[in-house]
């Protein structure tokens, strides 16, 4: 079945919602609870783990060999190490992210007590006090601190707020939605992907299509501390594409606009057969794209794999400039994801012997070995 035509108009608004609560690592609840009541708006019914990473499966034909998508609802975040005695807070990072970027962020800080909101700066933050010192200061989550808008002088003051080392800040996002389709923010890496995968999710209940195997809709919570989607697979998953970022950067392939397909990532390769038949389905469906390789990446799949599950594994992914800071990304991008996702969720099931954990080598894969054909010949001159 070709792919199916993806509401813009509700991706757009599922992304902005989802900006809207803050839900770095540990502190998921909220988001947790706003897509699983989409997803049962959408019809879906949605199956938490104790700490709350979502399943909803989408029935299809059989159960064996079923499919699963998987996006994380955790964003980047800090949390409180110490209470100073100059009344602010240190930091140390949740998740792996520069220092440089939360200079100058405006944050949430929750307590017990209830909210505060605050900004992260340098120790030298004033330019009529430190003058050039400024610009000498070293980058790191030691020379950063938080001041919250409250009374906090001191220590003493900080402990009458009651605020606790342990305690949860979430950086706002600052989302900009450009008329040219470009998209600003921080936290796209992931809330992009899980906009992504509820536009999928709705344009296939829309249009009420059938898949040919049970198609399992994931949400983990807990990527960037690097946990991602081991906790949530069951073994009737036979494949997995993680929807993630691509980083568009210098040395890098991936870009904003159509579908970044990752080859690999610090995990090692992605499935061969998988991957070859995302490419093929873009080729098939007229859905623009690219490969690329990661270094420095991890997504949902990694965990996965090191834990032990026996599941094809695959990456798709939207280019975004300057990941892990102030991201940017474009409409086209999510668009093209959903529309893969739609056209993967409904193709033919193409590895039979998949639907069993465990079988002969009847029915297993092959990978092309045999020599290419070549027009030069050994007496040939090449053509100028």
């Amino acid at each position: 079945m070709p792919r199916l035509a993806i509401d813009a108009q509700y991706l757009t608004d599922q992304l902005k919602a989802l900006l809207t609560i803050p839900s770095p690592t540990g502190y998921t609840d909220t988001i947790v609870r706003h897509v699983a009541k989409e997803l049962e708006r959408l019809g879906l019914t949605a199956e938490l783990t104790r700490r709350g990473a979502i399943s909803a499966v989408r029935q299809g034909s059989r159960r064996a060999s079923a499919r699963a998508i998987v996006s994380h609802l955790d964003t980047l975040g800090a949390q409180v190490k110490q209470l100073k005695d100059n009344g602010r807070l240190e930091l140390v990072p949740i998740g792996m992210w520069s220092a440089r970027f939360a200079e100058g962020a405006r944050a949430t800080l929750f307590t017990e007590a209830g909210t505060y909101r605050g900004t992260i700066l340098p120790l030298k933050a004033s330019g009529h006090t430190y003058n050039m010192e400024i610009d000498t200061m070293p980058v790191g989550w030691d020379y950063v601190e938080m001041r919250v808008d409250a009374l906090s002088r001191n220590r003493e003051e900080l402990d009458k707020l009651k605020i606790e080392i342990g305690d949860t800040v979430a950086i706002d996002p600052q989302p900009e939605f450009m008329e040219n389709g470009f998209i600003v923010s921080r936290h796209l890496d992931n809330k992009a992907g899980v906009a992504v995968m509820l536009a999928a999710i709705e344009a296939m209940e829309r249009e009420g299509v059938s898949t040919p195997v049970d198609i399992h809709w994931l949400f983990t919570i807990a990527e960037e501390v690097g946990v991602g989607a081991a906790s949530i697979l069951t073994p009737d998953v036979a494949s997995m594409i993680a929807v993630d970022n691509g980083t568009s950067a210098p040395g890098q392939n991936s870009s904003e606009f159509g579908v970044t397909i990752g080859m690999s990532d610090q995990s090692g390769p992605f499935d061969f057969h998988l991957t070859k038949k995302l490419v093929r389905l873009c080729i098939d469906e007229d859905i623009s794209y690219q490969k690329d390789i990661f270094k420095f990446y991890r997504s949902d799949s990694a965990s996965a794999i090191e834990a032990g599950h026996d599941v094809r594994t695959a990456l798709i992914t939207f280019g975004v400039d300057a990941s892990h800071g102030y991201e940017r990304i474009h409409m086209h991008a999510l668009r093209s994801l959903s529309e893969l996702i739609t056209a993967y969720a409904t193709s033919p099931v193409e590895i039979e012997r998949d639907r069993n954990q465990h079988a002969g080598i009847k029915g297993f894969t092959r990978q092309p070995a045999i020599e290419a054909e070549q027009e030069l010949a050994e007496d040939s001159e090449p053509a100028e």
